[in-house]
């Protein structure tokens, strides 16, 4: 039987285990914490990676999790529209907002009996020559397989082994989300209900409804973020920061800042990979091994593209390979992988980063430059994201 070992039990682990399961591999998943949860924030899943899960899963339940997302506009601190409603670029149809709870449990629930998950287990070894088979260890056991899949994050120990040009860097913004369940959640009139994004000097808070029943309980997702390093505060020190950062913004901004605790904020450094890696697939063996989602290509999120992509990568990944024995085939596509992925990410990353630029904009020329231009520098580069989102398609 073909096997393969999984290292990260991410959404992007998770998603390459079950599909390769459901193609007859033997599969073993290895995650450092010692349990697979899920962080108590949300994602917005763009068309492509709607229809990459898709194809992973048939079966898994998706529109039943995944709530439309209006259209909310960019608006100003002090509520001046700088990009109204109803102007949302391209065609196809609107993003979605999942909980990650509810898509774990879908991942999970997808993983079926060919999964061996394996918690506690760090990699720091990681064995990739030519002639032989791809393996990886946490010091006192090497795990050998035809296939090793790296959705261990941008962090990858298995990337570094492999391709150490692709460094670690920060974005120059740290990050805040958080949700706040539907019941501690005050009565918000329409336009403010259907959320939307507002950009500041340096500072940017974006809202967003979740469905009813996400996560048990429905609710709002937030994300602020604000220029330089990440705080070293506690959670409560960090959210009464950002209630005095975006005190004087429009409505419902502080009234979602009063709503949320301490223990709902996730703060975290954004980061990318500079360079990207020079390459995606590593041929070796009967098989190889591959990079897929943070490891491969994490960038900054401004376009929400991150974990569609991580999605992306697993569906072609598991078209390749899906009848490839052992041997030549399996190392044919590997460098397929490889072949299909870098040019498609790259496109994206360089767009993530145009928007990064924007959203950056300090000082007052600059940010009057910014909303000038924004009208039609926003739906531009947006429009050809939602273009990439759009057109993408299943390998199948």
């Amino acid at each position: 039987m073909r096997t393969a070992v999984v290292v990260g039990a991410g959404i992007a682990g998770l998603a390459a285990a079950g599909a390769l399961a459901r193609e007859g591999w033997r599969v073993t998943l290895l995650e450092r914490g010692e349990r697979v949860s899920a962080p108590p924030t949300a994602l917005v899943l763009w068309p492509n990676g709607r229809r990459a899960l898709e194809s992973l899963d048939p079966d898994g339940g998706w529109p039943g999790i995944a709530a439309p997302l209006p259209d909310g506009g960019v608006r100003r601190p002090d509520g001046q529209w700088l990009v109204s409603p109803h102007t949302r670029p391209g065609a196809g149809p609107a993003p979605a907002v999942v909980h990650l709870e509810d898509l774990y449990d879908a991942l999970v629930a997808g993983l079926g009996e060919g999964v061996e998950i394996r918690t506690g287990v760090e990699i720091t070894k990681v064995r990739a020559p030519r002639a032989a088979r791809p393996a990886v260890g946490d010091g006192s056991r090497l795990l050998e397989a035809d296939l090793i899949v790296a959705a261990d994050g941008i962090d990858s120990p298995v990337r570094r082994a492999l391709a150490p040009e692709a460094v670690a860097v920060g974005s120059g913004f740290a990050a805040w989300q958080a949700v706040v369940p539907a019941y501690r959640m005050p009565a918000l009139p329409p336009d403010q209900a259907a959320g939307g994004e507002t950009l500041g000097a340096g500072y940017r808070f974006v809202s967003m409804p979740l469905g009813e029943r996400a996560a048990g309980r429905g609710g709002v997702y937030w994300v602020a973020t604000a220029a330089g390093a990440p705080r070293p505060e506690p959670p409560a020190t960090q959210l009464a920061l950002l209630r005095r950062w975006f005190k004087s913004w429009h409505a419902p901004i502080g009234e979602l800042l009063a709503a949320t605790r301490p223990e709902d904020l996730v703060p975290q450094e954004v980061r990318e990979l500079r360079p990207l890696p020079r390459a995606y697939g590593f041929r070796c063996g009967s098989g190889g091994v591959v990079l897929l989602g943070d490891a491969a290509h994490a960038m900054p999120h401004h376009l929400g593209q991150g974990a569609c992509l991580a999605f992306e990568d697993a569906a072609t990944l598991r078209s390749l390979v899906a009848t490839a024995e052992p041997g030549a085939a399996l190392g044919q596509a590997v460098e397929a992988y490889d072949r299909a992925r870098r040019p498609r990410t790259a496109s994206v990353v360089r767009q993530s980063r145009r928007m990064s630029a924007v959203v950056q904009a300090r000082g007052r020329l600059a940010l009057r430059a910014r909303d000038a231009a924004l009208s039609s520098l926003r739906p531009r580069i947006l429009g050809y994201a939602h273009g990439l989102a759009a057109d993408w398609q299943p390998p199948d």
